[in-house]
């Protein structure tokens, strides 16, 4: 297993259309990777701290590939770039890439 994940920080006049990342987005994304091993997809959606602070990132997304090889296999791969073309449409938020694996 392969875990794709993607952080939106926080932060002021930023720009996240949640509607559109849930509705449109992700199932770009699905569609794109489930041929080369895309097997689960969890969006989370930030919310306040229990002090009432904001959210250190407004969403972030975690997409488990079957394994390290189809993680490099759909990212990659020929719909990778429409997936990546996307992401003006919801944000202006600078990403936060992390790649993991099981130890």
């Amino acid at each position: 297993m392969a875990v794709f994940s993607v952080f939106y920080p926080a932060h002021d006049g930023a720009k996240f259309d949640h509607d559109y990342y849930k509705a449109v987005h992700i199932p770009l994304a699905q569609k794109a990777f489930g041929p080369t091993g895309l097997v689960d997809t969890r969006i989370l959606r930030g919310v306040p701290g229990p002090d009432g602070s904001p959210p250190p990132f407004v969403a972030m997304v975690h997409l488990t590939f079957r394994d390290a090889a189809a993680l490099q296999a759909s990212l990659g791969g020929p719909e990778a770039p429409a997936v990546q073309a996307d992401v003006a449409n919801f944000t202006d938020i600078t990403p936060v890439i992390q790649i993991s694996v099981e130890p």
